[in-house]
Formats: structure tokens, C-alpha cells, sequence
């Protein structure tokens, strides 16, 4: 989250080159099969970043992901890696392949004319969860994907360049940082607030002083970060002079009302809107928000479709539920930032979003919602097996392959339970491997196991309880029935339990996660 990451966003952009930005918590196996995927040239990286007072490193990651192709079979694309010197780290250094940033960009001429390129020329791909483990590149092109991320940005953060100083906490590695911080803001010349640290370091009040020191107008956040400052107390806000901000706004996941109050009384001293947004990566940018100034704001509730998009709540068969009922968020109508494609998947794009209402032409969202009596949008979470774990998705069957990847896990499922603070926390059930079991014992292995996962995926993956059992529910066919263990996870009365071919199991589960 340094201004060179940015700015190399924008210079591949202009030269019609596409990105892939990858988050940097992210392993080095999850950036491999981003690499291979996109079949990247350049890899750009820092030796490190700050993160908690301290410099967390980057390039080993990098390293890593390059290493170990010989016999692999996969054709190494990557030519040079291009490397920030950022945290003064020691790295390793490979002469023919790795470039100082400083030694060559200041070194470039400062003179560049843009060329023109056609409106659907590929912008960007970026790799969101799926729901079979492997991620999607999703394919944003040029002209749509910058018309609504700056139409957006004005209209739903009411963003004045000449007066707006504007802070989006979003990582530039997810398309919220894509969207509100690269493209759309500095498309409409915003002023803005980039923050590389964490919002408890030095101390928990980091991101109100900031806006204090700033005078941050327009702030949007997640509501993860919210929840987790509830927990803190309105203490430590109330000790900032945040009289500076007029509009705030929440993004990445349905926000609870308890959160949404607590947000407008506390940090907008209960008097400025909050525009609780909807949208997706594939999405590209807001498709439903309240507008300040013009829609009368209800907690919780996303609200309304913007001007020009088309959103419907349907049943599984595509007809509309009407008001006061829930169902499947759809969207009806094509939209100038919509995906274009699944990198190189042409089939697995037209599976995903397009194929369960075919005949009628509407884009699947995957999400659950309801329309209130007032004909208002309000977001119920994941209708599949991906996870919403802090405004970040994450597949379950991507960790239950890393759980199996241990060498005394037999089976795993895993499952998203209500979490609080992070809107949906990552809950394991695994099955360990009896001659492991014999020789090693379970003594300390969930907390391996979350170590494993978060090794092998990231930190944000890592699940927050790890449930050793011995059997896991299965119906006839073999299918593992999530929603009876996300009934356990989450502290309820196990539902219908007729379709399994033991139906003693989840009573055995449950006993032995209670």
C-alpha cells in the first residue's frame, strides 16, 4: 500500500498492458497459480512492507513462487522482477532477473504519450475465490469499468475535488482498492489518503488520527473494521477531532444495524449519511448504495439499485418475489464495468454467472437477498460455499484441499459461521488419519492445522476453530451437507438430518465440538 504500487497500476495501464495486483498476505503457492494463470511477464514487488511497527517481507514470497519449476512442466513467463526498496530488508538477488526500482525508473524518461486504445481493451485480472478451489481471474476492459468506477465514486461518495480529501481503507490486492482508490478518485482528480499500517499501530486510535491530522472528509471502510472498533469503545474515537468528515461508507459485506449506528453516532457524530454499498468483483463497481442527499437511509439496508442498473430478487425458477420476501439477487440488465470473462475459461464463465437463469439472460450474483415493504434491497450473505470472511472471499473447498494437503488429515469440511467481528468466520470439521493419530496424538493440532492453513493460503484464510471429529455428515451420494455443520459452528438446533446415510452422526458431532 505505497504510492509505487499505484503508480505501477497506471503506467501498465497506459501502455495497454494488463495488471494482476495480488494481495500481499497471500502465499507463495496462491501467487504461483496467479503467475502461471495470467502466464505474467513482470512481477513487481517491494522487499518488504510495514505492517505493526515492523517490516514484514515481500520479496521471499516472490522468490518462493518463481523457484522450483524444473520437471514441474509449467513454462516459466516471468523475465524480471522489479523490486521497491521499501523496508531495507535483506533479500535474496537474483543479477539477471531483478531490477532496483530506483535504479531504473528515475532513470526513464519523464516524457510519455499515452496511446489510445479500443474502449474494450483488457484493463486488468483479478483473481477472486471459486467455489472448486481454483481461482477466477476475472477480466475488466478499459472504456465500462472506468465510466461507472468514476460516475460511482462522484455520485455515491459525492467526491468534490476541489475541497474532498477522500480515505478508502481498502488494500489495492482486492477491487475495492482497485476501484476507489486507483481508478475511480483519481480519474475525478481527487485529493486522497493512502495508508500502508494497521489501524492498531502505534495505538488503536492510528485511523482517527489520521483523519484528525488530515482532515479526512469522505471515509470508506468495512464493516469488519467497525465491528472491531466497537469492541475497543467509543473512547478512544471520541478522543479525535473527527468534525472534518461529512460522508462515510461502508463496503465488502452486509453491515448489521448495531454496527451502522454505532458508525453514524460515533465517528459521524450522528449527523453525516452513510452509504452502505453492494458490489462484487465481478461487478467491478457499486451497483446498489443509497445516495446521499437524496435517499432516506435505513440500517442496514443497502437500499436501491443506482441510476441505469437493473436488480431483481427472484425465486429459483427467475420469477420476481415481490416486496416483503427473499430470494436470489440477480442483475437484469448488462452495465458498463461488468466482467468480461474468466481469464482463459470460457465455459467456467458462462457456468458461474450465467447458467442457472439462462433463459431469462441474468446475470447470478451468488448472493441471498430480500426486498423490504418499501421495495429496498437488503443483503443476506453467500447463497454457495464461498465465504465472506472481513470483506474478503474465500472458497471452501480452496481450504479443505489445504487441510488434506497435511499429512494427518484424511477428510476436512469446511464451513463460514457468523462471526461478530468479521461477518463470517472460517469453522473446520477434519477427520485425522487413524496411524497419525496413533503415533502422533490430536494434542495441539487444531492449532497446527491453523497454522498449516494459514501457511498455505495466507492469514486471512487461517479457520477460527479447528473441530477434530470422526465422521463428517454425508447423504447417500457422498455429498458433504455443510449447512447441518454450519448449524453446529454457529450454536444451533441441527436442522433436517433425513437425507444423510447415518442420521446419528450429527448428534455425535455435536457432542463432541459441545
Amino acid at each position: 500500500m505505497i504510492p509505487e504500487a499505484i503508480a505501477s497500476m497506471l503506467a501498465v495501464a497506459r501502455i495497454g498492458a494488463v495488471h494482476s495486483v495480488v494481495f500481499g498476505g497471500f502465499s507463495a503457492d496462491s501467487l504461483r497459480s496467479r503467475i502461471d494463470d495470467a502466464g505474467a511477464r513482470l512481477v513487481i514487488t517491494a522487499d518488504g512492507g510495514w505492517r505493526k511497527g515492523k517490516v514484514s517481507p515481500l520479496k521471499p514470497a516472490v522468490d518462493q513462487a518463481l523457484a522450483d519449476r524444473n520437471g514441474s512442466g509449467i513454462q516459466e513467463t516471468v523475465e524480471h522482477v522489479l523490486v521497491v526498496q521499501r523496508g531495507e530488508n535483506d533479500v535474496d538477488w537474483i543479477d539477471d532477473r531483478d531490477i532496483w526500482w530506483h535504479d531504473v525508473v528515475p532513470a526513464a524518461s519523464a516524457e510519455h504519450e499515452a496511446e489510445a486504445f479500443p474502449a474494450e481493451n483488457p484493463l486488468f485480472i483479478l483473481y477472486t475465490s471459486g467455489t472448486t478451489g481454483k481461482p477466477k481471474g476475472i477480466l475488466h476492459t478499459s472504456g465500462g469499468y472506468l465510466t461507472q468506477a468514476a460516475f460511482t465514486n462522484r455520485v455515491v461518495h459525492d467526491v468534490r475535488p476541489e475541497t474532498d480529501v477522500y480515505w478508502c481503507t481498502a488494500d489495492i490486492g482486492w477491487i475495492t482498492g482497485h476501484t476507489y482508490v486507483a481508478y475511480g478518485p483519481l480519474a475525478n482528480g481527487a485529493t486522497q489518503l493512502l495508508y500502508e499500517g494497521t489501524p492498531d499501530t502505534p495505538h488503536p486510535g492510528r485511523w482517527w488520527e489520521l483523519i484528525q491530522n488530515h482532515g479526512v472528509t469522505v471515509f470508506y471502510t468495512a464493516p469488519t473494521a467497525i465491528r472491531s472498533f466497537m469492541k475497543i469503545g467509543r473512547d478512544v474515537p471520541q478522543g479525535f477531532d473527527l468534525s472534518s468528515l461529512r460522508l462515510l461508507g461502508s463496503v465488502g459485506e452486509p453491515i448489521n444495524p448495531e454496527a451502522w449506528i454505532w458508525y453514524r453516532d460515533i465517528i459521524g457524530a450522528d449527523r453525516t449519511p452513510i452509504v452502505d454499498t453492494w458490489w462484487q468483483t465481478e461487478t467491478g463497481a457499486i451497483m446498489i448504495s443509497a445516495l446521499p442527499g437524496v435517499t432516506e437511509t435505513k440500517p442496514g439496508s443497502a437500499q436501491v439499485p443506482l441510476p441505469g442498473i437493473s436488480i431483481d430478487v427472484v425465486d429459483d425458477a427467475g420469477e420476481p418475489v415481490g416486496h416483503g420476501n427473499g430470494g436470489l439477487l440477480v442483475i437484469t440488465e448488462p452495465w458498463p464495468s461488468m466482467l468480461r470473462g474468466i481469464w482463459g475459461d470460457p465455459d467456467r464463465y458462462v457456468e458461474t454467472y450465467w447458467q442457472k437463469f439462462a433463459d431469462k439472460g441474468y446475470y447470478f450474483a451468488g448472493d441471498g437477498a430480500r426486498l423490504d415493504d418499501d421495495g429496498d434491497v437488503w443483503l443476506l450473505g453467500r447463497v454457495d460455499d464461498v465465504m465472506n470472511v472481513s470483506g474478503h472471499r474465500l472458497s471452501t473447498a480452496e481450504i479443505e484441499s489445504a487441510l488434506v494437503g497435511h499429512e494427518g488429515v484424511a477428510e476436512a469440511a469446511v464451513v463460514g459461521a457468523s462471526d461478530k467481528t468479521t461477518g463470517q468466520a472460517v469453522v473446520a470439521f477434519v477427520i485425522i488419519k487413524s496411524r497419525y493419530m496413533k503415533k502422533t496424538g490430536v494434542e495441539g493440532l487444531g492449532d497446527e492445522l491453523r497454522r498449516w492453513v494459514g501457511e498455505q493460503i495466507g492469514p486471512i484464510a487461517r479457520p477460527r476453530d479447528v473441530y477434530i471429529v470422526g465422521e463428517l455428515p454425508k447423504t447417500r451420494s457422498g455429498k458433504i451437507m455443510r449447512r447441518l455443520l454450519r448449524d453446529v459452528a454457529e450454536g444451533r438446533e441441527v436442522g433436517d438430518t433425513t437425507t444423510l446415510a447415518d442420521t446419528a452422526v450429527m448428534s455425535v458431532i455435536s457432542a463432541q465440538v459441545k
